[in-house]
């Protein structure tokens, strides 16, 4: 790792922070469905990531208290996006899946943002472009820790 001041990193760190969530404010406004939060969505999207998992689990990977998430999943559930069914070991607690309908909503919407960010991505030339390819699997590890 190069030798940075901890300026420099301070700087660095802000321009992140500060890049990212612009990038991704406008990324949300590329939705297929309106009618739901962005909580709703990202939960979605937990439950297309990681796969089935209960209410609580659910919350503990949103950063969300359990009652929320439990407010959260009926929402889902009642307008068809997921699915509640017996925990196959404990049967005090559901297992939460996403349905057909949530799984193609997504996959459109994550088709919408990519023509969305491609085409944003156009305006970059060759080397930004390299350097781009680069950044990204940082960025995800990131997003992972």
């Amino acid at each position: 790792m190069p030798d940075l001041s901890s300026d420099d990193k301070a700087a660095t760190v802000d321009t992140l922070r500060s890049t990212v969530m612009r990038l991704s404010r406008r990324l949300k406004h590329q939705r297929v469905d309106e009618s739901l939060s962005p909580t709703e969505m990202s939960v979605l999207g937990t439950l297309a990531r990681c796969g089935s998992a209960t209410p609580g689990e659910l919350a503990r990977k949103e950063h969300v208290q359990p009652p929320s998430m439990t407010r959260i999943v009926a929402l889902l559930e009642a307008k068809g996006l997921v699915r509640l069914e017996p925990h196959p070991d404990d049967r005090r607690q559901k297992v939460v899946s996403q349905t057909e309908e949530a799984q193609a909503m997504l996959a459109e919407s994550r088709r919408k943002r990519n023509v969305w960010l491609a085409q944003l991505a156009e305006g970059l030339n060759e080397d930004d472009w390299t350097r781009l390819q680069a950044a990204a699997p940082v960025l995800e590890k990131l997003a992972r820790l």
